[in-house]
Formats: structure tokens, sequence, C-alpha cells
């Protein structure tokens, strides 16, 4: 039996108009859970980590099937973790410690960064590949992006200015993005994608193996300026590639699902790319989000963490010379997730949807 708490609540709910109407008539049940989206955010990911375990470790397998994992940047890791064997609760924790224990002085170049990165992801993934690809319940994709024009290039005067560039069109104009970059979905050529027609950038579909996948997989976390891009992602066209969360930072897709798309996010807003963060009026479709029931941290959780939110990647900056003090406070955080999980299965128990749904993105 899933305690139940008293105190203020931890998640906060959210829904698209038929998501609503779904879970009025039949509740959440596992069977109807189709698609999961994981988004961009880094270390936050640590933070929802307890909700993670109670979705894949206790309420999904209640119900095996066949579900699309689509996820970008952290995202796409942490369904890899999932994935990697039969034992998703150890693949979550191991990434949580591999996550935690990077060490950064600030002086590494975005290559040297990227290949700690593949040292942390071939240590992560161990001898999983097969497993992830050929998951009898999860079919994972991948989103990345292809780089255009300045974007592509590696040096910190070429780059920056294409940056530049892109936050600034990005300002008045979504759709301007797509002069910089190009989506990828990197996914099984077996298996069709959960979505209707992609008609706003230029897409790839670029059908995932063993040839790609931990190359698709540090693509999508790559950051500009951080980390460096990736050139050998094999089967798809010849470029650059980075962070799927530049252009689908939150996942803003159209999703064809006949039944519920289960979102367990860092925030209760969707937001389409990466530069749209600091725009409040930027948001989800949603009808996109109709069959979508997004799952976060209530304000009152983030207020009772260390420095009142997730962990994110400042984090390395503010405790540069003190990765111990970073280590306690991405900890302590972890541990408090474990709210979000039991609250979560509480819901699931008791039903009590109805009274804490509010529409996404309103």
């Amino acid at each position: 039996m899933v305690a139940i708490h008293t105190s203020a609540p931890a998640l906060t709910l959210r829904a698209g108009r038929d998501a609503i109407a779904h879970l009025r008539e039949h509740g959440l049940q596992p069977e109807h859970v189709d698609i999961i989206p994981g988004a961009a955010g880094g270390p936050k990911a640590l933070g929802i980590i307890g909700l993670d375990r109670a979705i894949f470790g206790d309420f999904l397998p209640r119900a095996p099937r066949p579900r699309t994992l689509i996820g970008a940047s952290i995202g796409s890791w942490r369904f890899a973790a999932i994935t990697r064997s039969a034992d998703p609760v150890a693949g979550l924790h191991k990434l949580a410690e591999i996550y935690t224990r990077q060490r950064y002085d600030g002086s590494e170049s975005p290559a040297q960064i990227s290949d700690q990165c593949a040292l942390m992801l071939s240590e992560l993934i161990g001898d999983g590949d097969a497993h992830i690809l050929g998951h009898s319940d999860y079919r994972l994709a991948i989103v990345v992006v292809r780089s255009r024009g300045l974007m592509a290039r590696e040096d910190s005067w070429g780059l920056g200015a294409g940056l530049a560039a892109l936050i600034g069109s990005n300002l008045f104009s979504r759709q301007a993005s797509g002069l910089f970059m190009e989506r990828g979905l990197v996914y099984s050529a077996d298996h069709a994608l959960p979505l209707h027609e992609l008609n706003d950038f230029t897409t790839h579909h670029i059908p995932l193996d063993a040839s790609n996948l931990r190359s698709a997989l540090l693509a999508s976390a790559a950051i500009p300026m951080v980390l460096a891009g990736v050139t050998d992602l094999a089967g798809a066209p010849q470029g650059v590639y980075r962070d799927g969360g530049l252009l689908d930072y939150h996942l803003d897709l159209p999703y064809r699902s006949e039944g519920i798309v289960l979102y367990p996010h860092f925030t209760d807003r969707v937001i389409p790319g990466w530069f749209d963060k600091p725009l409040r009026w930027r948001n989800g479709d949603p009808q996109k989000l109709s069959r979508t029931l997004l799952v976060s941290p209530s304000t009152e959780f983030l207020q009772a963490l260390p420095n009142g939110k997730l962990p994110d990647r400042r984090d390395f900056k503010q405790f540069l010379n003190d990765d111990t003090a970073r280590e306690a406070s991405w900890r302590k955080a972890m541990a408090e997730s474990e709210r979000l999980g039991d609250e979560f299965l509480e819901l699931v128990e008791t039903g009590r949807w109805e009274e804490r749904l509010k529409p996404v993105n309103s």
C-alpha cells in the first residue's frame, strides 16, 4: 500500500483536452500509456529520478506493451539508462551516479568535455546496446539537430556568431530557427514513429541501429560551445549534429496517441525550443499536446529543495571549487524526489486526478 501524504502536493498535473476527458472516464491505467517524452534539461533529470523510478519501475511494468520513448539530450540518456537492461531502476541509479560524480575545473575544451561524456556513456550502457535496440516494451527515438551555416562551425568566433544570429532571429519567429538547424529523428526503421506529419522544420528520419546508437546519444546532448558537435552519425546526411533540445527543448511534437502521452517533466510548462525559455508568450501547441498528461514538481516541492530548485548546469559554476557540496545538494534533491514517485503512485491508486488537473500551458 502506498503511503498517503497530507502535506502540500509534491506534483503539479496538467493535461490536454483529450487527456482530461480520458482520465475522467478511465483514470490513469498503464495499458493506456503509449508514448513517453523526455525533455532536455541536463542535471534537472536527477531531480525527478524518484518519479522516473515509480513510472518505469512500478507503474508501466504492470501492463507491458510496446511504447515509444522519445527524448532529447538528457531525455534520451534517461531512456537509454532505462532500456539498457531488464532493470530500469538500476539503470536510472547508474545514470545518477555517473552524472553526479562529474568533475570540471573550468579549463576544459568542448572536445575534452565530449571525450568525458563518451566515457560516461560507455560506462552507462556497458554491453547493453542490443538490449536498448531490441527492447520488447520500449522503442527509443533520439532527437538531434543538424547544424546549418555558422552553427556548423566549431571555432568560438564562428559558432558564437551563429548562436547570436539564431537567438536574435528566434525573437521574431520560431520558424527562423530553420535557417540554422534541421531536426533529426533517430529511431528504428522497423517501427513507425507515432507522430503526425511534421511540417514545421526540415526533418531527417534516420534509422537507429548498432552503428549509430552511441553517436546519436552523444549528438543529442552536444550543447554548442560546451561539447563538440558529432560528425560521424551513420545513416544521416553529412553534417554537424548537436543537442536536440536546441530545436525541440520540451518536445512540442504532434503526437499520434491512441491513449495517453505520459510526460514526467521538470516544469509545468512546455517550451518549444531552447531559446524560447525567456519568451513567456511562446508555449507548446495545445492541439499537439491534447492527449498529454504532464506530471511535474510543484512550486511547494521545489521551494523545499537545496537552493529552492532542481539541480541544473549552473551548479557546476556555483560549486566550481567544491564538488563535495554540489554532490550533497544533488543527492538531497534526488532523495526528496522519492516523494514525487510516491505521490504519483498514490494518485494512480486513489484515482484522484480530476480535482488536481489543470489545462496544459494555461
